[in-house]
């Protein structure tokens, strides 16, 4: 479990494990792709998964975990400048 400090709040987040979200496996259709170029870093892709998927590095670049990725496509719906996409599964 990691936390993440605001001014006054404190929230604990939990990053999912094999038992509690369970991994994917191989029943995702669709998966994200990051388009590194148009994403701004705003943090909406990360804020609403509901699998805690997406996650940010130390050179705040974004990547998707796909192995605990369900395809649901909220990154996609809530990325404001469409930096995130929706692919068919084996496509790239």
């Amino acid at each position: 479990m990691s936390s993440v400090s605001s001014k006054y709040v404190k929230y604990i987040l939990s990053r999912p494990m094999a038992g509690a979200g369970g991994k994917t496996g191989t029943w995702r259709v669709h998966r994200p792709v990051i388009n590194a170029e148009r994403c701004i870093k705003c943090g909406l892709c990360w804020l609403y998964c509901p699998e805690n998927a997406i996650d940010w590095l130390e050179n705040k670049t974004v990547t998707v975990d796909y192995d605990y990725c369900k395809g649901c496509g909220i990154c996609s719906d809530v990325c404001p400048v469409g930096a995130v996409t929706m692919v068919k599964e084996g496509v790239i």
